[in-house]
């Protein structure tokens, strides 16, 4: 089984995956968690630290490393960059995920190929991705959940909660709102269960343990 949780930032993800991953647990269930963000997987991640620690500079959050990606200077940069995230996790998703469905395992990941899709839209309204031949690649490869869900909430509501959580980059309320409605314009298309971040969580986590059938 393949679950996948969507979201606008701060909506509530991580704390419903957390208690799902403790009720297949309870359920001597041993799950597969992903997580993925185009720009700031794995390798991705090796890479920029390599480069950071050889130049003596700062280390850069996931939030601040899109922020930036988008103000690079040469459009060629920029198109390299979305084309190697967008291969990254045509690897992960069209490769690594297919094999531990093969295997029968319950898989849980953490933001999926139309998260992905809001990013790039959001950072990136210059270029149709959606038209690129290793995008379409993306979205034929990468499996069909058989449960996904979105969780949303106001922008203010974002807003707030990243504030709380002290969240060393916050998303500007106008991004916050570009973010917003690129999910609801995919709704459709995603095929999402769509959540009310706002309500209790255990209220949320028995509505997604039904709707999952676990």
């Amino acid at each position: 089984m393949l679950i996948t949780f969507s979201g606008l930032d701060a909506a509530g993800k991580s704390t419903q995956i957390h208690l799902l991953l403790a009720h297949l647990r309870r359920c001597w269930v041993t799950p597969i968690y992903i997580w993925t963000r185009g720009g700031s997987t794995p390798l991705f991640e090796l890479l920029r630290r390599s480069f950071r620690r050889a130049a003596g500079g700062p280390v850069a959050g996931v939030g601040q490393r899109l922020f930036r990606s988008r103000k690079v200077k040469y459009r060629w940069v920029r198109i390299v960059w979305l084309w190697l995230a967008t291969a990254e996790l045509l690897w992960i998703y069209g490769v690594q995920l297919r094999w531990h469905r093969r295997r029968k395992r319950v898989i849980i990941c953490d933001r999926y190929v139309w998260d992905t899709l809001v990013d790039f839209r959001t950072m990136f309204p210059e270029f149709p991705i959606e038209r690129w031949w290793i995008w379409r690649q993306l979205t034929r490869w990468a499996p069909s959940p058989d449960h996904a869900f979105l969780l949303l909430v106001p922008v203010d509501e974002s807003a707030q909660r990243s504030q709380q959580k002290a969240d060393p980059y916050r998303y500007p309320p106008e991004l916050l709102k570009q973010r917003l409605a690129q999910y609801e314009a995919l709704t459709g298309l995603a095929g999402w269960h769509v959540l009310d971040g706002r309500r209790a969580p255990e209220e949320l986590a028995a509505e997604i343990v039904a709707v999952a059938g676990l």
